[in-house]
């Protein structure tokens, strides 16, 4: 329960909060997330040439057996880059506080005993980013390797240094962000906005989603990597429809239990 909803409990005891406190609270949280991404992006400052080297690899790999190579524009190009960069790390590096203070902003809609599952919330999702973003670092070499491949014979490959950044590091995101996608859906549905029998009965729509998905981030000749990335997507969108449908009984059994306590 939000700071806001606790002082004002004696006056409101069901503790609602009202628009103002809400937007003071979304406010606050946001200052937190902003100063924590700060600070990653402060050490992502001194990190930088390590996480440069490891993104540019696949480049160096690709160099050995064809002419390609990474090209800075401009005078401020590696000034502008090196910021950049900076900020992702800030970005991934403060994923948990973050991820918590979506969590906490959310959780004034559940009960008293489901916000202690916060916490579950908060401690599943952030492993899930992370190994969202180290499965984006896995396939990047093989779509990098694959897109230069259509480079013709003798010809050179010129990557403008932050599209190539861009390329990477919003990849890397979008893959760590879609592996937390199925624990939203479960607050969702522990907040009772939807229920088990709505997320299976999505199964095709999310199922071909998932595809699509996949088939952009990993444009690879062979599907061997478009399916190994949309392996853990699947089975992570029906372990939350199965905590959806516990969760659903769970809230039935007790409504019945409370009609049967007011019969008798």
């Amino acid at each position: 329960m939000s700071t806001a909803a606790r002082t004002k409990r004696g006056r409101n005891p069901e503790g609602r909060m009202s628009l103002g406190s809400h937007l003071r609270e979304l406010k606050n949280r946001f200052f937190w997330v902003a100063a924590g991404i700060a600070a990653g992006a402060i050490a992502g400052w001194f990190l930088e040439p390590f996480v440069w080297d490891a993104i540019s690899l696949p480049v160096h790999e690709i160099a050995k057996s064809q002419n390609a190579s990474i090209n800075w524009p401009n005078v401020t190009a590696a000034f502008d880059l090196k910021l950049q960069l900076s900020v992702y790390i800030g970005i991934i590096a403060s994923s948990p506080l973050w991820l918590y203070e979506i969590f906490a902003f959310l959780t004034p809609g559940l009960t008293r005993k489901e916000k202690g599952y916060t916490f579950g919330f908060f401690f599943t999702a952030v492993p899930l980013f992370l190994a969202g973003c180290a499965a984006g670092w896995w396939v990047v070499p093989h779509i990098v390797g694959v897109l230069t491949s259509f480079v013709p014979s003798g010809e050179t490959t010129l990557l403008v240094a932050s599209d190539y950044f861009n390329f990477v590091l919003k990849l890397i995101i979008v893959i760590g962000i879609a592996f937390v996608l199925p624990v939203f859906v479960v607050l969702l549905n522990f907040m009772r906005v939807i229920s088990a029998k709505a997320i299976i009965k999505a199964w095709r729509w999310a199922i071909l989603t998932i595809m699509v998905f996949t088939a952009i981030a990993t444009p690879s000749a062979d599907v061997i990597s478009m399916f190994l990335l949309a392996l853990p997507l699947v089975v992570l969108y029906l372990l939350s429809w199965l905590i959806a449908t516990l969760h659903d009984r769970r809230l039935a059994k007790r409504e019945l239990d409370i009609e049967a306590e007011l019969a008798s």
